[in-house]
């Protein structure tokens, strides 16, 4: 049989960069319910609703004017009770003095000494009113516990509020935040190599997709992965973080979560239409002098026109790119006309 004209194609290294890409969804690393501690009726409220709210800024006012009365009168009491301990300790010291030279019965001191026990104890119990009282007061006003975006008020000024069950606002984090993906459980040995490599620190490995299709300016780095595999679905939950400077991210915000894939890099890549399939396993022809030998290869990620290959070839090799219908294992080839210079030790015909 007459050399089968073939186009030839040089195997050689290329920089690779594909991004898996997993629906995402935006959500606070911190997210709360705001709820008084106390009850009473609210008596101001402090911020733009749905703005940015530094940590510690005063958002509700609950009517502390009975926190009030009730924290000057444990004040009191603490002095009432610091002026009995200190008339209880002088008469015990005086009674000490007078039992020495047996001027007083024993009796005496010993009950001296017990109304000085009393006194302290009075003492300690004042205070701890006091320190209770004083934590109303501060409750009576309700600030941000952290910096983030205040939601809508629940409650309007003069409504009445029940200690620890009427909801006031809520209150998230909107910088950094994050974005959760559900990863299949077969890609944990990725994440944690990225974890483990450092990839926690942002770089380009970490991307986002607006809704819009627009691409989100900054990059992200690996937050967490989840305790443990949905076993219904067989994922895991992995949290990236965000940089979200100029809230441009809402929290609940669906968007495309982009992860450079794992054959990203340096890799042998050869045209998608050379590698051809039989009994599900894939073969090439590498060209020698003037024949062809079918090689087992193993693929890697399609690139639409082009394809990786991880195994079976050496950057080097010559393949047969066009022309594969009419050669077979040890057939004899030579350059199509207008072939080009891809070929390598090749003989023409």
């Amino acid at each position: 049989m007459p050399p089968v004209p073939v186009t030839p194609y040089a195997v050689q290294k290329k920089q690779v960069t594909y991004y898996d890409v997993y629906p995402a969804r935006v959500t606070a690393l911190q997210d709360i319910l705001l709820k008084s501690e106390v009850s009473g009726y609210v008596t101001g409220i402090y911020f733009k609703e749905g703005s940015h709210v530094e940590k510690g800024k005063r958002l509700y006012e609950i009517d502390k004017r009975k926190y009030q009365a009730a924290y000057d009168q444990a004040q009191a009491s603490v002095e009432i009770a610091r002026a009995n301990l200190d008339k209880a300790q002088r008469d015990y010291n005086r009674y000490q003095e007078l039992a020495q030279r047996n001027a007083i019965a024993r009796q005496t001191l010993e009950d001296s000494k017990t109304n000085l026990e009393n006194a302290k104890t009075q003492l300690k119990a004042a205070k701890a009113e006091l320190s209770r009282t004083e934590t109303d007061l501060q409750y009576a006003r309700v600030d941000a516990p952290f910096s983030g975006v205040i939601g809508f008020s629940a409650v309007k000024e003069a409504a009445y509020v029940v200690a620890g069950q009427t909801v006031l606002n809520g209150l998230s984090s909107d910088d950094p935040v994050g974005v959760d993906i559900q990863a299949d459980a077969s890609m944990l040995p990725y994440f944690r190599e990225l974890e483990k490599e450092g990839h926690k620190s942002a770089d380009s490995t970490f991307l986002l997709v607006m809704d819009d299709g627009s691409a989100y300016p900054k990059t992200g780095q690996l937050g967490s992965i989840d305790r443990s595999v949905d076993p219904s679905m067989g994922t895991i939950r992995i949290r990236l973080i965000f940089p979200n400077h100029e809230s441009l991210l809402k929290t609940g915000m669906t968007v495309r979560a982009k992860v450079l894939n794992r054959q990203s890099g340096s890799q042998l890549v050869v045209p998608t239409k050379a590698i051809q399939e039989q009994m599900s396993e894939y073969f090439v022809y590498r060209i020698g002098a003037d024949t062809v030998k079918q090689v087992r290869v193993t693929p890697g990620l399609n690139l639409g026109m082009n394809t990786v290959v991880l195994s079976g070839i050496s950057a080097g090799d010559t393949i047969v790119a066009e022309g594969l219908k009419k050669i077979s294992n040890g057939s004899k080839v030579r350059i199509a006309p207008g072939a080009g210079d891809g070929r390598k030790n090749m003989k023409k015909d």
